[in-house]
């Protein structure tokens, strides 16, 4: 041991022995700094054991001490990288860029792609080193390029300066300050403002710990048998205490325009069963709340599903891998969901009930559960989680009645615990409690981990509560929900114009079907294309037609209508493929007796119009008469090779144009 009190130990690594000298009062964490200096590595990805079959590990800390881990002078460690990533070294041939990093490693925290993050066994992130190989959405590259300060105009009565003086009445605010947040009626931070809160202080983030809850046992662990035979506390999960998040993901959801929302509304206006969609479409900047993200919803895609007045039954989705190639060629993503819990009231007023409220629940553990499996399906790219995943963007929003018994949206996000209780599968609903949810007893074929929460007795003392049941309220991040002023379309409607039915609805005029195709097209001039086509119901419809599937064919209209250009879907218009399509069209509404005319897209002649056919119900329309005489005479579909009576003009049995 030298003079000054310190001790020397070896560390052994792939790249060979080297000595270090430490303080026997330094923390375990300062030994993983200092053996990250000497050996000039470039990430923290790597364990320390004290045996050389890598055994008895000795785990970064700040409050365990170098001599209180039982390690003496000359000790020999064993360095070894974690899941057997492998580390750089350093050199003196590496770059200048990579060496400015080593030799400052206290500046602050770059946010341009830095070495990888390091993370202990005990799930704590140890150090933060964002990961250089994730790739975050857009519109976080762009935040973080932004400053994110709050400016504050020069206050005439308090500032004592010039024009172009500052001081502490004017200087600009951090886009975390509480005193600015409680002024605006702001409840929670955005994502960004609470990175850049942790990123604040003295060490600039270099402790920044974003952690990855996990409920579950930590497998592999030899010291004992594996559960439900043994545990012990390496391998054992962290009881949870339920915090109220301080933040959120996303910070508004807003409808391009209303007729968005009343198009989804028409199915419980027209049978009273509840209804669900999927929203899809982008994630922009929101300059309302500091360094905000919005997500701004385009479309909703509604899967198959069965509803009643009081459910919602969601069914296998063939289509699921298509809708997403349609959303991702579209520049779209899918952000959220979306579901109805409407109660009729006063059908004469339109009003409904409002039976969401503080007295009951605003989400049911059941929409809870829900919610946090979206959400996990859904991750956020993060640089700073040792995953490089952490929480997400995916929203919920509920249709429901307000306290004025009118329709309103609710906007909701489940928090990180949650995520972590579902994904883990420790939280069940409650059986005639919707506000309560309930976390699994552990069993011999899993653990969980006691979870708690904190709440005040009737003396006003904070006391903990087991979480069995759970206010699901302690979940819960709300997100407002709206619709803008001035309506945005990425898709064409009109009030002029009756829309194209939407996909899975069982309901007359509401059924996807070639007939339906002809109906809307009709509507629509030669030189109209683009706003015919324009609508993502009938695009998901096209893609998929069973006798002529465009699937294939679509990437230049979808990029038509992705850049709205007009010129181009009219060229695609007259490609072979639609000629196919539009001949059908034509050979249908040709054999219906209340259409006489055709009209062609891409060409400059058509012929006029019916004005009657756009108001045919699904089963009044033109060749379906079901009532036929049995002696009238009969024709085969050259298709399918089905009898059709002689006054139908398409085939009952493959809606097929008769040719």
């Amino acid at each position: 041991m030298s003079k000054s009190g310190q001790i020397t130990l070896r560390v052994q690594s792939p790249e060979g022995t080297k000595r270090i000298d430490v303080d026997p009062t330094d923390t375990v964490c300062q030994l993983f700094e200092k053996i990250y200096d000497v050996f000039q590595l470039t990430s923290f990805g790597f364990s320390l054991f004290k045996e050389k079959n890598h055994k008895d590990e000795l785990f970064s800390s700040r409050s365990k001490t170098v001599s209180s881990s039982g390690i003496g002078h000359g000790d020999m460690l064993y360095l070894a990288p974690i899941n057997g990533v492998s580390l750089q070294w350093n050199n003196p041939s590496t770059s200048t860029a990579t060496q400015n990093f080593s030799e400052n490693k206290s500046e602050p925290v770059s946010m341009e792609p830095v070495p990888s993050t390091s993370r202990s066994k005990s799930g704590l992130t140890v150090v933060a080193r964002p990961l250089a190989n994730v790739v975050e959405d857009e519109v976080d590259q762009h935040l973080w390029k932004l400053d994110g300060k709050i400016q504050r105009k020069r206050d005439e009565k308090l500032c004592r300066h010039g024009a172009n003086g500052c001081c502490v009445h004017c200087s600009p605010l951090e886009p975390f300050d509480e005193s600015y947040l409680k002024e605006q009626n702001i409840k929670h931070l955005s994502f960004h403002s609470y990175l850049r809160k942790l990123t604040a202080g003295v060490d600039r983030g270099k402790f920044l710990q974003l952690e990855d809850i996990s409920c579950r046992i930590k497998r592999g662990c030899k010291d004992h048998p594996p559960w439900p035979r043994g545990i012990c506390s390496k391998c054992q999960p962290n009881a949870i205490t339920l915090n109220r998040q301080p933040y959120r993901h996303i910070d508004s959801v807003v409808f391009e325009n209303a007729s968005l929302v009343e198009r989804f509304l028409n199915y419980w206006r027209s049978t009273g069963h509840q209804r669900l969609g999927y929203m899809y479409g982008r994630y922009e900047i929101y300059s309302d709340v500091p360094l905000g993200i919005r997500a701004v919803v385009a479309a909703i895609y509604e899967p198959p599903q069965e509803s009643t007045r009081d459910s919602i039954v969601l069914l296998p989705d063939e289509r699921n891998s298509l809708v997403e190639d349609l959303a991702q060629n579209l520049n779209l993503r899918r952000v959220g969901w979306i579901f109805t819990d409407l109660i009729a009231d006063d059908m004469k007023k339109g009003t409904v009930k409002h039976v969401r409220n503080i007295d009951s629940h605003f989400l049911s553990a059941q929409e809870c559960m829900m919610a946090g499996q979206f959400q996990n399906q859904h991750p956020n790219t993060c640089r700073f989680s040792p995953s490089g995943f952490f929480g997400s963007k995916f929203v919920t929003v509920c249709v429901t009645g307000d306290e004025k018994n009118q329709v309103h949206m609710e906007g909701y996000q489940v928090s990180n615990q949650c995520m972590a209780l579902v994904r883990d599968g420790c939280l069940v609903p409650t059986k005639d409690a919707p506000e309560l949810g309930y976390v699994r007893e552990s069993t011999d074929k899993q653990y969980v981990p006691d979870v708690y929460y904190k709440e005040k007795d009737s003396y006003g003392n904070e006391v903990s509560r087991l979480a069995r049941p759970l206010p699901v309220e302690y979940l819960l991040v709300d997100v407002p929900a709206s619709t803008p002023l001035t309506p945005q379309f990425t898709f064409f409607a009109s009030d002029n114009v009756v829309p194209f039915p939407v996909e899975n609805r069982m309901i007359d005029n509401q059924i996807q079907e070639f007939s339906s195709l002809c109906t809307y097209m009709q509507q629509f001039g030669p030189d109209q294309f683009l706003e015919a086509v324009s609508d993502f119901h009938l695009l998901l419809f096209i893609s998929t037609m069973d006798m002529l599937p465009m699937k294939d064919h679509m990437p230049l209209l979808l990029e038509a209508i992705k850049s709205n250009d007009r010129q181009k879907a009219l060229e695609w218009a007259k490609s072979e493929h639609w000629a196919t399509v539009e001949q059908l069209i034509s050979a249908t509404t040709a054999s219906s007796p209340l259409s006489s005319n055709t009209m062609a897209f891409g060409s400059d002649s058509m012929g006029s119009i019916s004005s009657d056919i756009a108001g045919v119900g699904i089963n009044d329309r033109p060749g379906t008469n079901l009532n036929a005489a049995p002696n009238q005479p009969l024709w085969t579909c050259p298709h399918c090779t089905f009898l059709n009576p002689a006054e139908l003009g398409s085939c009952e049995m493959c809606n097929l144009p008769r040719m």
